[in-house]
């Protein structure tokens, strides 16, 4: 089953099921322009998120790696677009973006504040890396995947259970 989304700037693609059978796992893939007006794809991206203590600084993360692909790697071209997915398991909520650049250099992934406070740049990658659980680069630097941890997963059950780790 494909749902899309009533968003109009928004192509939105949810796959439910596998084989015939209902999955643990959901995903969407969204193609959003490259802009700096994020609102409504952020909106999205944390509409299944419950964990409202957590809420604000993921939303922050995910703001910030957003203006950083429009900004950075597609360098403000509005022909250009995003393609972000989202991942939902029983213990982890991630999302993969993706731009079209050229990637981040491997020596720039890193998540600290820059020596200068007061600088321009900088601040972004540290402020993504202080947001989420897990931050993992695609090797060409074009990709990054952001991922918290449950609280609780779909089962209501603790995501501590060793048995329900992914």
């Amino acid at each position: 089953m494909y749902l899309i989304s009533s968003i109009p700037t928004l192509n939105k693609v949810l796959k439910k099921t596998l084989f015939g059978f209902t999955s643990i796992f959901d995903w969407a893939d969204f193609f959003y322009p490259s802009t700096l007006n994020i609102s409504p794809l952020v909106e999205e991206l944390l509409s299944p998120v419950e964990d409202t203590d957590n809420l604000k600084r993921i939303e922050l993360g995910l703001h910030e790696a957003l203006v950083n692909s429009v900004q950075h790697g597609n360098s403000g071209d509005p022909r250009k677009e995003l393609r972000v997915r989202r991942v939902l398991t029983p213990n982890w909520f991630i999302w993969q973006i993706q731009d079209q650049g050229d990637g981040l250099p491997e020596m720039n992934r890193k998540g600290e504040l820059p020596e200068r406070l007061d600088a321009e740049n900088g601040r972004g990658l540290f402020l993504i890396y202080q947001c989420f659980d897990d931050i993992r680069w695609s090797r060409k630097g074009n990709r990054l995947q952001l991922a918290c941890r449950r609280e609780v997963n779909s089962y209501g059950e603790d995501n501590h259970n060793p048995l329900f780790h992914v």
